[in-house]
């Protein structure tokens, strides 16, 4: 039972369930931010460049023959030449991901640099701010009435 206590603890914990809202909002922004790159901003992009998707991008490598050795039905080894299958080297689909983390990097930079802009406002505001003065103690009190009686006489 202690174990489980444990983990509802740990799950519990303020930073673990901000920590979970961030990755489920990040798994969104995501999405969002593949939407744009997708859908916005590389199909104008592969129109400027002559009608270019970028998806479709890629190096086909040549087909070269491969040489296997394969038993047949009557038990006897055969030589057997064949064409490997088409390898391609799919460039477009990369360029399109690096510009995805870029804008999410970006992004990700303005939040920080906002947060940051931020913290140091508040930092300023709770330097500038002058700390009340302290309650004068009983005795003080006390010493303070006295000390005006004796200037009254």
């Amino acid at each position: 039972m202690g174990f489980l206590k444990e983990f509802k603890e740990f799950a519990l914990k303020g930073n673990v369930v901000d920590m979970a809202v961030g990755v489920i909002i990040g798994g969104a922004f995501g999405k969002i931010v593949t939407s744009l790159v997708n859908d916005i901003l590389m199909p104008p992009i592969g129109w400027l460049l002559g009608g270019t998707d970028f998806t479709k991008l890629s190096l086909t490598f040549p087909q070269r023959k491969v040489i296997e050795t394969v038993v047949g039905d009557d038990g006897i080894p055969q030589t057997v030449e064949k064409m490997m299958d088409p390898v391609t080297w799919n460039y477009g689909n990369f360029i399109q991901v690096t510009i995805d983390f870029l804008i999410v990097a970006f992004c990700i930079f303005l939040v920080i640099k906002g947060i940051n802009k931020l913290s140091a406002l508040r930092k300023k505001e709770e330097e500038a701010a002058p700390a009340p003065a302290p309650e004068p103690s009983n005795e003080e009190k006390l010493l303070t009435e006295i000390r005006d009686l004796l200037k009254k006489e």
